[in-house]
Formats: structure tokens, sequence, C-alpha cells
């Protein structure tokens, strides 16, 4: 009998975040506000989620500031 079972880092958009400029690629642009979590799932099914944060990222870079 097989167990698939995975951990990893889902990365999902909330929408467009505020416009800021980049303290590593120095350019002004709209950045996008995202939440990341931990999840662990069997048979590709999410069962559990954990250390839920939102930041916003710069389009450009991929720079992310915490919000």
């Amino acid at each position: 009998m097989f167990l698939l079972f995975g951990i990893g880092t889902k990365r999902k958009p909330l929408g467009a975040g505020g416009v800021r400029t980049c303290p590593r690629c120095h350019n002004t642009t709209q950045w996008t506000r995202m939440r990341q979590f931990r999840q662990f799932s069997v048979f590709f099914v999410p069962l559990m989620r954990w250390k839920r944060q939102e930041f916003e990222m710069c389009g450009i870079c991929g720079t992310a500031v915490t919000t």
C-alpha cells in the first residue's frame, strides 16, 4: 500500500498592493499583496495549514515586505 503525502509552501495573490519604491531594485511600481502558508497534504488533498503570513511583493525583482 502506498501513501502519498507532502509538505510545502504555497503562495496566493490577494490583489493589488500599494505603490512603493523597492529597496532592492529601486523601481517605483505597483506591488502585489500575497498570502503564504505551509501546507500538509495526503493524496494531493490539503489537510493542514500553518505559518500563515501576508506581505507585499515587488513585481519586478520579487522582494517581499511584511505588512
